[in-house]
């Protein structure tokens, strides 16, 4: 190999160097993986020139026999990985190398946190591949042509590390790439063949591209590998740590998988599916667009990575690998979008890793409580987006609830519905911004006095999911802040008697608030929902829901202008004494309309008068008051908190 151009210095990307940094100290523990990252990169780009050949058999250059070589040179104290396969050009070695032009770059360093060991999971979820050399090497060089490429556009790279590389065109006969590190002293395990071969197999066994190591005296070679693909393999061959390392090689991850489910399915169409779950998120989760997760194969061959259509939006945190022996070898993304062979595959990845889930639910409660910890919120969308599953996903859903303990979603529907009492005929939510928010909800007290479990919803999806949640196994849900609340079948005969005196005693009371009120409220009525506070709003059973209209309007979009109802209840002092001087009948009791000395003292000393009694001006202010600190309790703010404040001020001074 000769140079045909001058040397080029380039800095790398502030971000190449934190990350380089980072893994030097981080990763230094679990150093050998540097060996299974470079192996799974040659493998990579194997597979992409397989896939490109596919269309232009001239890239193969006469040579389709796909291999990875390892050489040791104990003097030169030189390590080298050697493949065959696609290679790059100058311009793709300075795009991959000297930068990282990943769209979650940014959230990956956002998510760091200066912990070595949760940090050490982060940097194998970003996927360190070709950088994890300098945790062993003081100095790397890198030697490529790219398939198709003239041997006059190699491409030659060498950095030590520290900030900056050198980047040449040389002379280069065969396609591929060559990676030579030279090692740090005290790194003599990695010039050992034994040592290697060890590695290799631990980690790499299932590459189903031969690796050999070149012998000491470069008179031949030995492949250590099975090299056959590990999907294609039996079952009952496959032992879990073969089935954690495939993982790891799919899905660039350093910790093993929480489950896999791998199965080969016969009929129309025959394919093959390993799919993992993750132990825990990436940090990139929430990028529904950022999905990076299934590699499609047809008959071995590898065809693409990231193949979303080959699984829902809500199962992109899932990884593996799916091999078909129906789709052609040719097949592009464009086919994929309209492909029914396709849809079929999808609806049977699905099918079994929903399969999976309800298993470790059913069985393994534990790790399903991990599952669901990590990846919840993501599936919750799939109540959104699977309309055919809806059903068996809505089995899958925990909510934190009034009953238990915490705030950790651990409430199934299933459970809910299994601890009913007698008489309880629809499932009950509230939905609110914040655990802490739910819990201290006004709309939760009658609930609390009769002991009825109501599930809390605190995640921003779960609007959504209520939208398309009706009903569970015949029992309909029911927002305890929506609508009217209907409690009958669980009120006695004396509870009825007082709620409807209570009604015919305060109606008048009502029709005055309301007009007083006027377009500030879609109604006023009398409450059951509450047992401690003087009011709470609601909203019409068809309206927008307070929080969702919330989270709209936090993004940016627009919400419809919907009228609260205000629900006031008879039995708290305040409104009582409003109703009693409102209607100059001060003292009068709330559910029987009887005035007494004792009602009068004691309500004299809870509540201010009103002054005049029955001044119309006097009463809207105070049902103002009412309505503003009940929508403060709901929504946590008001759209005019100045006037609430002077509001307060001047009625409780008198003025």
């Amino acid at each position: 190999m000769t140079a045909t151009a001058q040397a080029e210095t380039l800095g790398f990307q502030a971000e190449v160097r934190q990350l380089l940094d980072l893994m030097i100290h981080s990763l230094y523990s679990n150093k050998e993986i540097f060996l299974r990252e470079l192996i799974s990169n040659a493998s990579d780009a194997c597979d992409k020139l397989r896939f490109e050949a596919l269309s232009d058999d001239a890239l193969f250059e006469g040579d389709s026999d796909f291999r990875i070589r390892i050489r040791v040179d104990k003097e030169a104290r030189t390590l080298t990985i050697i493949d065959n396969g696609i290679g790059m050009s100058r311009s793709e070695v300075i795009d991959h190398i000297g930068t990282i032009a990943k769209s979650g770059t940014r959230q990956f360093f956002a998510s760091l946190t200066g912990d070595q060991q949760k940090d050490t999971r982060l940097i194998g979820q970003f996927g360190v591949g070709f950088y994890s050399a300098f945790i062993v090497a003081e100095e790397v060089t890198l030697i490529t042509r790219r398939a198709g490429l003239g041997p006059e556009h190699g491409v030659r790279w060498r950095s030590d590390g520290q900030g900056s590389y050198t980047v040449e065109n040389i002379e280069c006969k065969t396609r591929g790439t060559e990676v030579i590190l030279k090692l740090r002293a005290g790194e003599d395990d990695f010039l050992d063949p034994h040592r290697l071969q060890a590695i290799v197999r631990k980690y790499s066994d299932h590459i189903a591209i031969p690796i050999a190591m070149v012998k000491v005296d470069g008179e031949g070679e030995e492949t250590v590998n099975r090299a056959s693909a590990l999907w294609a393999r039996p079952r009952q061959e496959i032992d879990n740590d073969q089935y954690d390392e495939f993982y790891k090689h799919v899905a660039h991850d350093f910790e093993a998988p929480l489950a896999h489910v791998h199965a080969r399915i016969e009929g129309k169409q025959e394919y093959t599916v390993l799919l993992y779950l993750p132990a825990h998120a990436p940090f990139d989760l929430w990028d529904r667009e950022h999905r990076r997760g299934v590699k499609l194969y047809v008959r071995r061959v590898f065809i693409m990575d990231d193949a979303e259509q080959l699984l829902p939006p809500y199962l992109r945190f899932v990884r593996g690998v799916v091999d078909s022996n129906d789709l052609p070898l040719n097949v592009s993304r464009e086919i994929l979008q309209k492909s029914r062979d396709i849809d079929t595959i999808r609806g049977g990845c699905v099918k079994k890793l929903l399969d999976l889930l309800e298993d470790m639910a059913r069985n393994e409660a534990v790790k399903y409580g991990r599952f669901w910890k990590e990846f919840g919120r993501v599936l919750k969308e799939g109540m959104v987006d699977d309309h055919a599953n809806r059903v068996r996903l809505a089995g899958l859903l925990r909510f934190s609830s009034t009953r238990e303990v915490g705030d950790e979603q651990t409430v199934s529907l299933a459970d809910y519905a299994a601890r009913m009492p007698s008489g309880q005929k629809a499932i009950y939510y509230l939905t609110a911004e914040s655990p802490a928010g739910a819990r201290s909800s006004p709309h939760l007290e009658i609930f609390r006095k009769k002991n009825i479990e109501v599930l809390l919803l605190t995640d921003r999806i779960d609007e959504w999911v209520t939208m398309h949640l009706s009903e569970f196994e015949g029992k309909p849900l029911r927002s305890v802040a929506k609508g009217a609340l209907d409690l009958d079948e669980l009120a006695d005969a004396g509870e009825k008697a007082a709620q409807q005196q209570a009604q015919r005693d305060f109606q008048p009371f009502i029709e005055r608030l309301k007009q007083s009120l006027g377009e500030r409220v879609k109604d006023v009525r009398i409450t059951h929902r509450l047992t401690d506070s003087p009011s709470c709003v609601v909203t019409d059973e068809q309206d927008l829901g307070a929080n969702l209209e919330r989270i709209l309007k936090a993004a940016g979009q627009a919400a419809p202008a919907t009228r609260p109802i205000l629900e006031i209840n008879p039995a708290h002092p305040l409104v009582s004494r409003l109703r009693d001087e409102s209607e100059g009948a001060a003292g009068a009791h709330p559910m029987t309309g009887r005035t007494s000395e004792a009602s009068r003292d004691t309500l004299s000393h809870r509540a201010p008068r009103l002054d005049p009694i029955g001044d119309a001006q006097r009463l809207g202010e105070w049902g103002v008051l009412l309505l503003e600190q009940a929508q403060l309790t709901a929504y946590g703010s008001l759209d005019d908190p100045a006037g609430f404040v002077r509001r307060v001020n001047a009625l409780l001074s008198g003025g």
